[in-house]
């Protein structure tokens, strides 16, 4: 790429500037996005139970030492639909300098389909094995065009896949244990805007024009309201591993254990500059703004490979089930996720300069659930339960990107046993968050502080809510 130089300091340093002030299309992962939704049948109990239940082959994922009190093959088959409300309502915003104020943004939720897959079969006596095909972390976002905090992001989305295979030995009557490796791909993208107007000012003051000149003074006048589109796109594969354990306390009533390890990816890939026409100038003026705009295009918001390290979280689950009575069964679910792992996202260009930097410091959090099971008659099954969710989330770091706070699940379901061999699961639950605050300036860019003057201050709050509907087909042979 030929770099244009600009006049006064060096084309290296006036660039850096205009960046920083520019504002940044690369990505920032906010909050926990982390996906409950791994079975159809685990949903209609808030996922309550989940590493003691082992009702069907979806406990490969929830503990795959459950494996061994299925007694034969299975094969099952969820698909769940998650719409989240994601709705900005703004309090004290400010404009980043150059542009509009902008709009709340409507709804960022959009629908997404959850797909799982099972299938587990004894292979010697003691021992079963088994496969899982699911997403155990996701997230899609996206605001209207010419919203408040269209600078620090527009569209966001996160997709994994996750291939499980395990296995389950059982030493005794009363004790299983399992393991599995992870091999888990992940495709992100994330859109924003950058404040083109303010890159050519800071670009100018860098150059020896010197703010509030007449000079100066014209290129703001001339060039209000201009904007670069920004993508950053990547992908990565990580492995990692799972171990579990499921203990009979009496015939009625067992505890699980169930680990899976962190993983950590180096998600490579492009980030993308659509940079906006200049507006028709007089000649002198537009011979000084073409200057301008040619180095920032060369030196700031150009294209490139980028990439950056996570490191996603490692989950422990401390489970009950217990059959209380012929009618009745009692869950119980404590979860600890590690998402300390997360202190901050670096983003750094293919030759090693830096692009982004954003502070999430992330904390643990922990998660509460219980359920019950209503068997009706040999052919129905009901289900209810509760759940909380801690977030990862601190109030002082909460970016646009995933506005998440703590939430309450309250869930239901049923079963209908077809037939000996085949059963479908249905659950549904409704998710509410609590009102999320949020003050966010942005990120650092190529090693400058976040800049509210450029990239605009998002201050308000977020009113979430979460429907997910799940539907589970198991066949057994």
């Amino acid at each position: 790429m030929t770099r244009t130089p600009l006049r006064g300091r060096s084309p290296r340093a006036a660039m850096l500037i205009a960046f920083g002030l520019a504002g940044s299309g690369a990505p920032a992962l906010g909050g926990g996005f982390a996906l409950q939704e791994n079975s159809g049948s685990g949903l209609g109990n808030a996922y309550a139970g989940g590493a003691a239940a082992a009702q069907d082959a979806s406990t490969v994922w929830s503990n795959p030492a459950g494996m061994a009190r299925l007694g034969r093959g299975q094969v099952a088959g969820a698909l769940n639909l998650i719409q989240p409300s994601l709705k900005f309502s703004n309090a004290n915003s400010v404009a980043a300098a150059q542009q509009p104020l902008g709009n709340n943004g409507g709804n960022a939720g959009s629908l997404a389909a959850v797909p799982n897959l099972y299938f587990t079969m004894p292979v010697a006596p003691q021992w079963t094995a088994g496969i899982g095909l699911n997403a155990p972390f996701g997230l899609t976002s996206d605001y209207g065009e010419g919203w408040i905090g269209r600078f620090q992001g527009l569209k966001s989305e996160v997709k994994t896949i996750n291939v499980n295979p395990a296995v389950s030995w059982q030493p005794l009557a009363n004790l299983a244990v399992g393991a599995g490796l992870n091999y888990q791909y992940l495709d992100a993208t994330f859109t924003s805007n950058a404040n083109y107007s303010a890159a050519l000012l800071a670009a100018a003051a860098a150059n020896g024009i010197a703010p509030g000149s007449p000079l100066y003074n014209a290129i703001a006048q001339a060039t209000p309201g201009l904007q670069s589109n920004v993508d950053v796109s990547g992908s990565d594969r990580a492995w990692g591993w799972n171990l579990g354990v499921l203990f009979d306390i009496t015939p009625d009533h067992r505890i699980g254990v169930h680990y899976r390890s962190a993983l950590k990816y180096t998600v490579s890939g492009q980030v993308t500059f659509a940079n906006p026409a200049l507006p028709a100038l007089a000649p002198p003026l537009a011979a000084v703004v073409g200057q301008l705009a040619a180095g920032v295009n060369s030196h700031a918001l150009y294209d490139s490979g980028a990439a950056s390290r996570i490191k996603l979280p490692e989950i422990v689950n401390l489970s009950y089930f217990g059959r209380l009575n012929e009618r009745w069964d009692l869950m119980a679910d404590l979860q600890y996720t590690g998402w300390s792992s997360i202190q901050q996202l670096a983003f750094t260009r293919s030759d090693g300069s830096p692009l982004q930097s954003t502070a999430e410091n992330f904390d643990d959090a922990w998660r509460f659930a219980v359920g019950v099971n209503y068997r009706h008659d040999a052919r129905w099954l009901f289900r209810g339960g509760l759940a909380y969710d801690q977030s990862p989330v601190q109030d002082a770091f909460r970016t646009v990107r995933l506005p998440d706070s703590p939430k309450t699940w309250l869930a239901g379901g049923a079963r209908c046993q077809i037939n000996p061999q085949l059963w479908v699961d249905v659950g549904v639950a409704y998710l509410w968050v609590r009102s999320a605050p949020i003050d966010d300036i942005g990120s650092s860019n190529l090693g400058l502080p976040p800049s509210a003057v450029t990239s605009g201050r998002v201050n308000g709050s977020y009113d979430n809510r979460t429907v997910i509907i799940s539907g589970q087909l198991t066949y057994a042979f």
